[in-house]
């Protein structure tokens, strides 16, 4: 099956293709919120508080996508990528905390590489070499962003395997978004698994950070409201839209976006400065989404 072209099918794909940058600025902003959150409670109530704050933004949006149209169904597809959205901020915090920052990140953008896998062997779509390329330039930048940090000791195997585990279940929510996609809206798709995702994530919550589980100011409870509209409902919002119609692979790469913003927003917001290793990282992520979007269709010859 051929694979659509951003730039043959014009804005009808160009349109997903800026909803999947925004949706990667939006993810990309986190950590600054994380930062500032994490200062009154623990990461794991953060994550649930993430979510569960960003279901009312997602049901009102649910409501005026819906209204006078089929609703349609998300399937087995939602709860799936609730469940593996769940895993992914799970084994993140517990990376965070068994890691370094700097490791638990950079093994989190591992995931497009296990989505080409996933895709590869499970699905049996073999990958291009432009997609291969990409992958490649993709990965290159994401340790040149974070390369300088990483630290390499048998005390953070552990950690660094939580990493790993984050980016397997990323990839899996992609997949699983995309599938759920076909059946549903982005906005129900999104609101199902957010619902899933909270349900999983309140047990590990009230459990592990049971003293932390209440901000405990006003500047708290804003910082998650941000964390949760702007980059979940924003963030993982958007990204349900560009799963609608931009292949997964694709968009697993163009995630790597996030990458690039989070060192952006580091600089501006917390100064942490960029060194030329770390620029050039984000110049070569730049070059490997070039490098890997879909191709120009070609027009069938008239006779």
């Amino acid at each position: 099956m051929a694979t659509p072209a951003l730039d043959a099918a014009g804005p009808s794909l160009l349109l997903p293709f800026l909803a999947l940058c925004l949706g990667a600025a939006a993810m990309g902003v986190s950590p600054v919120f994380v930062r500032q959150a994490s200062a009154e409670i623990g990461p794991f109530a953060l994550a649930f508080w993430r979510v569960v704050l960003a279901l009312p933004l997602l049901a009102a949006w649910m409501r005026i996508e819906e209204r006078g149209r089929p609703s349609g169904r998300s399937g087995a597809a939602g709860l799936l990528a609730g469940l593996a959205f769940a895993g992914d901020l799970f084994f993140w915090h517990l990376s965070i905390l068994a890691t370094t920052v700097a490791n638990a990140t950079f093994f989190a953008t591992t995931a497009p590489l296990f989505v080409v896998l996933v895709t590869w062997l499970a699905f049996r779509r073999r990958p291009g070499l432009a997609t291969v390329g990409g992958l490649a330039l993709c990965l290159g930048g994401g340790v040149a962003l974070i390369g300088e940090s990483l630290q390499v000791a048998p005390g953070r195997t552990v950690g660094d395997l939580y990493g790993i585990a984050t980016a397997l279940f990323f990839a899996l929510y992609f997949l699983a978004v995309a599938r759920a996609r076909e059946g549903a809206g982005p906005a129900r798709v999104t609101l199902v698994a957010s619902l899933v995702t909270a349900a999983a994530l309140l047990p590990v919550a009230l459990i592990l950070d049971a003293g932390r589980f209440w901000p405990t100011s006003l500047a708290g409870w804003t910082t998650l409201g941000l964390l949760a509209w702007v980059s979940h409902a924003g963030g993982q919002g958007l990204l349900s839209v560009a799963l609608g119609r931009l292949p997964a692979v694709f968009s697993s790469l163009v995630i790597f976006l996030e990458a690039i913003v989070a060192a952006a927003a580091g600089w501006i917001v917390l100064g942490e400065r960029l060194s030329p290793v770390q620029l050039g990282g984000g110049a070569l992520i730049l070059l490997g989404i070039w490098v890997s979007r879909p191709r120009r269709v070609p027009a069938p010859a008239i006779p």
